[in-house]
């Protein structure tokens, strides 16, 4: 019965040394989790690559008390466990070879949704932001659902804003369901679940979002996707490794460029340089290596001016000073930045030619 299989597979995977790959290769050497379970101590030895440290624990007692404790407690708050060697996880996280061998959910599966992981830096910039809300934007008129990790910064942007367009999303914890982590985000946690979306870990109710757990945890974001993007992220931030699990996967991979001394820009530019990720230069263009496509966008006259390059440092500071309808002089926005106007002109030069803001005669400016 599947429920005595649950029992053990939670009882094997807690003894000490049988990881998701350990755990794997005894369920394909002996059958199932049940049988592994009830194997003697020389037939586990028998087992290439099974040592005596590992069958020893196998079979202790202590481990089937703990499972039979966590089932109850999934039980109670409407967790389902899935086994992957009874086929039960994601499709695209079942074909990577260290995917979990057991992932609690709580939610809706979103099978019938095409899954786009997107992550980045707890210290999102307003460039990161506006990147987020146009592309979701674009995406909520396809049958997508989001994957990100619940954390802060970009995470917390790509769950709030596909809730708001009613894109399904999906949020990875690095903990059991006992706790929640960031506890700023509990409440977005319950509003991911009231829409229709989903939590998963591969964690049980004693594992606390210790920082190993986050690396962890990130090749699960990345599995679930046949794309990732990486938004914003410093050199070796935490979205680096989800990257590298991405295209350890073979999946594609891709980072939004910015400027070199933006700290933030500086991973997703480091990707691009080492060809670990494809440049993001339109959202158009990012869709159709999605394949993703629609009449709008086909029909559209010139279709590579469709994103508006996202301004950043001065030209971000000017973009705040005008106005969409009363114009601001030259020497105005000069004197609000405390910049030298030879110093503002190229950057305007640059916001105009973007679509970003009008320029009128005698030098005045309007905000688009």
């Amino acid at each position: 019965m599947r429920s005595d299989e649950i029992l053990y597979a939670i009882a094997l995977r807690r003894c000490p040394l049988v990881g998701d790959m350990v755990f794997r290769k005894l369920v394909r050497e002996v059958g199932s989790a049940r049988q592994v379970w009830e194997l003697s101590r020389s037939g586990l030895e028998n087992i290439y690559g099974i040592g005596r440290r590992i069958a020893s624990e196998i079979g202790n007692d202590e481990h089937l008390r703990f499972s039979e404790k966590e089932i109850k407690f999934c039980e109670q708050r409407n967790i389902k466990i899935n086994l992957r060697h009874l086929g039960e996880l994601p499709a695209a996280l079942d074909e990577c070879e260290d995917a979990p061998a057991i992932l609690y959910q709580k939610g809706g599966d979103q099978n019938n949704f095409q899954t786009l992981s997107i992550v980045g830096t707890r210290n999102i910039t307003h460039y990161g932001k506006q990147f987020i809300a146009d592309l979701l934007e674009e995406l909520k008129s396809f049958p997508i659902a989001t994957v990100s990790g619940l954390a802060l910064g970009v995470d917390t942007e790509v769950h709030r804003e596909s809730i708001r367009r009613e894109i399904p999303t999906v949020a990875v914890l690095a903990h059991g369901f006992h706790t929640l982590y960031p506890s700023k985000n509990r409440s977005l946690a319950h509003k991911i679940l009231e829409a229709g979306g989903t939590l998963y870990t591969e964690f049980n109710s004693s594992q606390k979002p210790d920082r190993e757990n986050f690396i962890q945890r990130n090749r699960v974001i990345a599995g679930l996707s046949a794309s990732t993007i990486v938004v914003e992220t410093a050199f070796g931030g935490g979205s680096i490794s989800t990257a590298t699990f991405a295209n350890n996967y073979n999946r594609d991979v891709y980072a939004l460029p910015g400027r070199i001394d933006e700290k933030y820009s500086q991973g997703c530019n480091q990707l691009i340089y080492q060809n670990k990720a494809m440049a993001i230069s339109t959202i158009s263009g990012l869709l159709k290596q999605l394949n993703l496509s629609s009449e709008k966008i086909s029909e559209e006259l010139f279709p590579s001016s469709e994103i508006k390059v996202l301004p950043s440092g001065v030209q971000l500071q000017i973009v705040q000073q005008l106005d969409r309808v009363k114009p601001l002089s030259l020497d105005d926005i000069s004197e609000r930045l405390d910049l030298p106007t030879y110093k503002i002109l190229p950057d305007l030069l640059q916001l105009e030619l973007a679509g970003h803001i009008r320029a009128l005669s005698g030098r005045q400016y309007l905000a688009l």
